[in-house]
């Protein structure tokens, strides 16, 4: 069976009414692929390209609302200068490539993590280029995570909070969720991931394609969600 029936044989066990409204990557192994390879991490990087758009056709094909993917982390100013400077390089330059694209098929681009100075002037432009571009479309929502660190995100609603001088009494999970970076993001939510479906693939990001969501969208339809709860079973006596 050719990898396009593989495809199609995965597409056709979906049901199209249960489709979750956002899924969300963490596209990691990109060194480790290049590794594989013995090609520069850099390689791997770039080569994660083709993997996140040929994602993003599997979304709009089946229909999910929300797609995020995790691009750069906060943490990841640890790594090799050069290889931070290439991110944001890459990241600048896709966006550049990639905007008008994501336009014609109706993407809305959004970007969740903090402003810091530390990311060049000229990736946050591009930033918001793409997202002024994409406002109004509404097929897909493609939330890019960039210098995003879920810890950093509570630290920053806390902070709002603090400068909204809301009383302890008034706390509550909902004045925390309301200064999240975009509270308007349905489940999973980045910071309640208790609730949230995983599904780990054996596979490097690089090599991920719309079948591996497909896959994985057939996985959690097949999943008993009880969200804390427990089935109530019904016994009658023979």
């Amino acid at each position: 069976m050719g990898e396009l029936d593989g495809v199609d044989e995965v597409l056709s066990r979906i049901d199209r009414t249960r489709v979750p409204r956002h899924v969300a990557f963490v596209m990691d192994g990109n060194g480790r692929w290049a590794q594989r390879y013995g090609l520069p991490r850099t390689h791997g990087h770039a080569a994660g390209e083709q993997a996140l758009f040929d994602v993003v056709e599997g979304a709009l094909e089946v229909g999910v609302r929300w797609l995020t993917v995790y691009a750069f982390s906060t943490e990841n100013w640890r790594r090799p200068a050069d290889e931070v400077r290439f991110l944001m390089n890459f990241n600048r330059d896709l966006l550049r490539r990639r905007r008008d694209e994501l336009n014609e098929r109706g993407v809305r681009v959004r970007f969740l993590g903090r402003r810091s100075r530390r990311v060049p002037p000229s990736v946050l432009r591009e930033m918001d280029l793409a997202t002024e571009l994409t406002a109004k479309n509404d097929r897909l929502t493609l939330t890019m995570a960039f210098n995003y660190g879920g810890r950093a995100e509570i630290v920053d609603a806390v902070r709002a909070l603090i400068r909204d001088g809301l009383a302890p009494r008034a706390i509550d999970e909902a004045a925390l969720q309301s200064r999240l970076y975009h509270p308007d993001m349905p489940d999973p939510d980045l910071w309640q991931i208790a609730y949230a479906e995983l599904v780990f693939l054996d596979t490097l990001w690089p090599d991920v394609r719309r079948e591996h969501l497909y896959r994985a969208i057939v996985e959690y339809q097949g999943r008993d969600r009880r969200f804390g709860g427990v089935r109530q079973w019904r016994i009658e006596n023979a």
